[in-house]
């Protein structure tokens, strides 16, 4: 949709700005989100909300609202094959180059606690569990 469309391109820099917050809810079925929600989101970030701080507050938001699957919608816009996963290098392009940087240390924690396949696809999906249900991964098979 053109509002969605906007909401990730609007902002070259990567931050996600309170319009942005409001397309991206929006765009994930949260049609009534009032401005003060919004405000609030955005002082809840201790600086500004690139993608990373993004994932988490919109989890928090979204307790109790099968966040799992909202923040899988959110991966879904950098899988429009919608293949489940995305490339590592992508996923470490974003992670490295945009806002709130991560390490190289970072990123090969990442990488530990979720490996690429042999391909180098990563499975959002996990990520989503993980992000939504904290690390206690003990219960899939």
């Amino acid at each position: 949709s053109p509002g969605s469309q906007r909401c990730y391109n609007s902002d070259i820099n990567g931050i996600i700005s309170k319009d942005d917050l409001r397309d991206v809810l929006a765009t994930m079925g949260q049609l009534n989100v009032k401005n003060e929600e919004l405000e609030a989101m955005v002082k809840e970030a201790s600086g500004p909300i690139n993608f990373t701080v993004f994932l988490t507050m919109f989890g928090e938001k979204l307790k109790g609202a099968d966040p799992e699957d909202v923040i899988v919608s959110a991966f879904k816009v950098l899988d429009p094959e919608v293949t489940g996963s995305i490339k590592k290098e992508m996923i470490e392009e974003l992670l490295t180059t945009q806002c709130d940087r991560f390490t190289a240390e970072e990123m090969t924690n990442l990488w530990a606690a979720f490996p690429p396949d042999v391909a180098g696809n990563v499975d959002y999906k996990n990520i989503c569990y993980v992000i939504t249900h904290g690390e206690d991964k003990e219960e899939e098979e």
